[in-house]
């Protein structure tokens, strides 16, 4: 099952159960979704799903912190509370542990090709990391990722 078709399933859950809150952002997840298929003009893959939901993810992260510093903290319970249901439909979320290893991992594989990346590779390890992350379908927040990936490229 899509994260496509079990938003749907969710919604008509909703809908029923009359949970106001969680109906008005399966639809709006549901709006992003169907708007990228559109734009694209064919289904859109799991990973093309996954990077949706992390963008509304990431947009109700930058409300959180503008409605807090506005000094609106109901606005920012409610964005909140729309971000732990977008994360529902996502992957698990990978530990620091795991990240590292991943990072640490696309070092060594990009340092057998001659000398050790350094901080001028930022941009090469980065490419390289999202795609074990990817491909392992783990899930991680990009500037989690860029610390590490700084971090162990200045040692």
């Amino acid at each position: 099952m899509t994260i496509g078709e079990k938003v749907q399933a969710d919604i008509i859950t909703a809908m029923k159960a009359k949970e106001e809150l969680k109906l008005t952002t399966l639809r709006m997840v549901k709006s992003a979704l169907k708007n990228k298929e559109i734009d694209k003009r064919e289904k859109l893959t799991d990973a093309e799903e996954q990077q949706i939901l992390t963008t509304l993810i990431k947009q109700r992260r930058e409300s959180v912190e503008s409605f807090t510093k506005g000094g609106r903290p109901e606005l920012a319970a409610k964005e909140q509370a729309e971000i732990g249901m977008i994360e529902g439909y996502l992957p698990q979320a990978a530990g620091e542990d795991a990240i590292r290893g991943v990072v640490q991992a696309a070092i060594a594989a990009l340092a057998e090709g001659g000398n050790k990346p350094g901080p001028k590779d930022m941009g090469t390890v980065m490419k390289a990391v999202q795609a074990r992350i990817q491909a392992d379908g783990l899930r991680a927040d990009g500037k989690v990722v860029s610390e590490m990936v700084k971090a162990e490229l200045a040692k």
